[in-house]
């Protein structure tokens, strides 16, 4: 057993002084420092330097490993013109994007504190660093498909890489289901998908609504993925609906990434049947895709995560830049009370969102630990996510079920 302490505990949104954690592979007791080193005298100490704050492990709930080739491939600044240099270079990035890459995007992340994420595999080529690497992986496999004569056999493919990620449990690679998009997979295989989800009780995702080309696609046939569709699939009108692509996951609780266009209707709707929305302003400003307005998902208590989506529209996989920018594009939120929900949603919502036994400094929990060093003693207490989120750029130390890997 062991015991760390820091200046500041992070435990429910409060930051308890002088607090510690009693903990093997799970946390075992959280209180008082003094009161913990009498309870367990044969424990390890960790000591820290001043100033320090201890958090739950960070969770980057949707990200893209297998682009983490790109760098300046990708045209950027609007959606339509990156999906086709994506279309023209997916190929070219994808064998560039060696096991040695893969891997250096996690180490990323888990420098930043990221001790689970969300990886959305669309040809199972990162399955090996996902394996391998420290974290807790979710494994999103990634359906696509929307031409009738293919479906059969892309579908085949995404069950076969389906099959293949269940066999890592004792890897902590949590097998799961991802949705390209509403204007990508046929809804016949889209059914088969959920369907798949609900037997195997497996987290499933979707991007949903990201860009306005989308949004005029699906609601009135129109705009710039006519000319796409019409271009390269010889197809002129959308094979379903707004609504029709909500309705397949009725029931069964789906994590829906970016939601920029989603109107008021869309998110009563996502509300009401208890999803939740991965946020990634970095990759939504690069893409011009606009910004989420997460003061509407509050006021309809629609829980979301900030997420920093794949190297194929961002330029770090770091949680700490994404939680700046996501500081910075939300200009009009009080600067305090943001900087708190932006470290709860990459913790205990993102846990909630991924059904994942982390995310908390509590008991019974996995023992993931992420600890910063802020530069000098905080004058206010209510300040410390906000200097958390300026100031950190890589954790003084990560853990994850117990074990340390920074």
């Amino acid at each position: 057993m062991k015991i760390i302490a820091a200046d500041y505990t992070y435990i429910d949104g409060i930051f308890e002084k002088k607090y510690a954690v009693a903990f093997d592979q799970k946390i075992i007791a959280v209180g008082p420092y003094t009161e913990l080193i009498m309870q367990y005298p044969e424990a390890e100490l960790i000591a820290q330097k001043p100033y320090t704050v201890l958090y739950p492990g960070f969770i980057n709930t949707h990200a893209h490993i297998e682009f983490s080739a790109n760098k300046t491939t990708l045209r950027y600044g609007s959606y339509i013109p990156w999906l086709y240099s994506v279309i023209d270079d997916r190929n070219h990035l994808v064998e560039k994007c060696t096991e040695g890459i893969m891997q250096r995007a996690c180490e990323e992340m888990l420098q930043s504190g990221v001790t689970s994420l969300g990886a959305v595999s669309s040809f199972g080529h990162d399955l090996e660093t996902c394996i391998t690497t420290p974290q807790r992986v979710i494994y999103f496999n990634e359906l696509i498909g929307h031409n009738p004569k293919t479906i059969d056999s892309l579908y085949n493919d995404f069950l076969q890489r389906f099959e293949a990620s269940s066999h890592y449990a004792d890897r902590n690679v949590v097998p799961a289901i991802a949705i390209h998009s509403p204007y990508s997979v046929h809804p016949i295989i889209l059914k088969k998908a959920v369907t798949l989800a609900k037997e195997k009780q497996v987290p499933i995702s979707a991007h949903f609504l990201e860009s306005r080309a989308e949004r005029t696609w699906l609601k009135e046939g129109d705009g710039e993925f006519r000319t796409f569709f019409k271009s390269f699939f010889d197809q002129d009108k959308p094979f379903t609906t707004i609504d029709e692509f909500l309705s397949h996951f009725d029931g069964y609780p789906t994590h829906f990434a970016h939601c920029v266009q989603a109107k008021e209707k869309e998110l009563k709707k996502i509300a009401e049947e208890g999803h939740t929305v991965a946020h990634c302003p970095r990759s939504n400003r690069l893409l011009g895709c606009g910004r989420l307005q997460i003061e509407r998902l509050e006021a309809l208590d629609i829980h979301f995560s900030v997420a920093t989506d794949g190297l194929s529209s961002n330029y770090t996989l770091n949680i700490f830049d994404e939680l700046r920018a996501a500081l910075m594009m939300h200009h009009g939120l009080e600067l305090q009370t943001l900087a708190k929900h932006l470290i709860q949603s990459i913790t205990a919502d993102a846990a909630k969102i991924l059904k994942l036994d982390c995310g908390r400094i509590a008991e019974g929990y996995h023992a993931d630990f992420a600890l910063i060093q802020l530069p000098e003693k905080p004058v206010l207490e209510e300040d410390i996510a906000l200097w958390t989120i300026l100031y950190t750029q890589k954790v003084a130390q990560l853990y994850i079920e117990g074990e340390q890997h920074v």
